[in-house]
């Protein structure tokens, strides 16, 4: 028998009986629509987690710190720890350290940063404020995800970049309850006075004042730049060393941190590994981004076999269904035996028909996932949008985001549920006898 004498004929006997066919398709139709609907609210949730994960994170940066080693450790009187001989092993993040994680396969650059180690305030006129000082070794700020609120991000020396946060963060040290609240200054493009503060050996506090100009204001990203002052490198180095009294040598004390941006973001973990398995301390956030992942994997694997109960149940009923048809067309399947008709011919027929139905029960069951996917994502769209405002990020507005593969995977289980359900009727019918078949009642 030809493939198309084949699809003719199962498609002629599905259409003979069209009611009890659409009854046993509902069964698939609501199996299938629960799959695709249940693992793609867990799909939306994901993408959602991540993306306002990755709104607030750059997933391609990884923050390398020194290994502190502390070797054996001896309690003082204190009750404070240390070692044995007073001294502990540190692995620093050297310019040599620099130059081996920057040849790395797949490193992009590799960025040091340092922190203000002295007390330091601003001062604009009689308001004041205490931003976090940092600085990081670099001219294209762009790279860490910096964006500008106004002005520049090109930093010279004497220069700066403040949060916005911290821009509007200054305070009258002066001020007295009933007084009017001061009116925050205009920094950009302005000479704001830095002032240093250092202790001295006898107890005495020391101040000096260095001017800084602001050209650039960070936009709002809900991370440590919104109440901070970026600062070139060369800048703090200067500061640091008079703030400790003595020249810091980076080929032998180094830097607080490296900022390690990978050229794409599924290499991070792999570098973070192969970073500490060179001695020091790796971080990425991508880690974190793996963990959501795996979890949400899980759930997606949780929601589809809850939905796949539904499918087993209309399994049943394809059975059922292919079973009745047999009693029905037993003296039909004696005279197709009796023409010639093999039993692989009988068993396709039945087979086939028992695919169809799981097929238009999966074409049935997409559409309905896809419609009650629309009216979630309606419904769930200013839920969603007013989450991602409350931690700064993105929403896509989707709680069910059907995935490309889904639709295929739910169609192709639909279908091969129907074979499988169709298998012993189909068997049966097979193996019937051509003479006891023509004489059933």
């Amino acid at each position: 028998m030809r493939l198309i004498d084949l699809l003719a004929l199962i498609f002629y006997n599905l259409s003979r009986r069209k009611g009890r066919v659409a009854l046993t398709a509902v069964g698939v139709v609501i199996g299938t629509a629960a799959v695709v609907l249940l693992v793609a609210l867990a799909t939306g949730l994901q993408r959602n987690a991540t993306q306002q994960f990755a709104s607030i994170a750059d997933l391609t940066l990884i923050t390398v710190m020194p290994q502190y080693d502390m070797g054996p450790v001896m309690m003082g009187g204190g009750g404070g720890g240390g070692s044995v001989d007073g001294s502990s092993n540190i692995k620093q993040l050297t310019n040599q350290a620099r130059e081996e994680i920057a040849a790395m396969e797949g490193v992009q650059t590799v960025i040091a940063r340092d922190s203000m180690r002295v007390g330091a305030r601003i001062k604009v006129g009689r308001l004041e404020t205490y931003p976090y000082t940092f600085a990081m070794d670099t001219t294209d700020f762009s790279q860490l995800g910096y964006e500008l609120l106004d002005g520049t991000l090109d930093l010279k020396r004497g220069e700066a970049l403040m949060g916005e946060t911290a821009a509007k963060s200054f305070s009258d040290p002066m001020w007295r309850p009933g007084q009017p609240q001061p009116e925050q200054p205009e920094l950009l493009g302005q000479q704001v006075r830095l002032i240093l503060q250092r202790w001295t050996q006898d107890g005495t506090m020391v101040e000096k004042t260095v001017s800084v100009r602001i050209v650039g204001i960070l936009k709002e990203r809900r991370a440590e730049t919104d109440f901070a002052m970026v600062v070139r490198m060369d800048d703090l180095t200067a500061w640091n060393e008079w703030g400790m009294g003595k020249r810091i040598n980076r080929n032998k004390e180094g830097y607080e941190q490296f900022m390690v941006k990978a050229t794409d973001s599924r290499d991070t973990t792999r570098l973070a590994e192969e970073i500490t398995q060179m001695g020091y301390q790796a971080y990425t956030p991508q880690s974190f981004v793996e963990g959501i992942n795996n979890f949400y994997t899980i759930i997606q694997i949780v929601f589809g076999g809850i939905g796949a109960i539904a499918l087993l149940v209309a399994a049943i009923g394809i059975a059922n269904t292919m079973t009745m048809a047999i009693l029905e067309r037993t003296r039909e399947i004696g005279l197709m035996k009796a023409i010639g008709a093999t039993n692989r011919n009988v068993m396709s027929i039945f087979l086939g028909e028992a695919a169809g139905i799981g097929l238009v029960g999966g074409i049935g069951g997409v559409v309905l996932a896809w419609v009650a996917a629309q009216v979630i994502n309606l419904l769930a769209a200013g839920y969603l949008a007013s989450q991602a405002a409350q931690i700064g990020g993105e929403s896509t507005g989707q709680a069910a985001y059907i995935a490309p593969w889904l639709p295929i995977f739910a169609l192709v289980f639909a279908t091969l549920v129907g074979l499988i359900s169709g298998l012993y009727p189909a068997l049966r019918a097979a193996t019937m006898i051509p003479v006891l078949a023509l004489k059933y009642e």
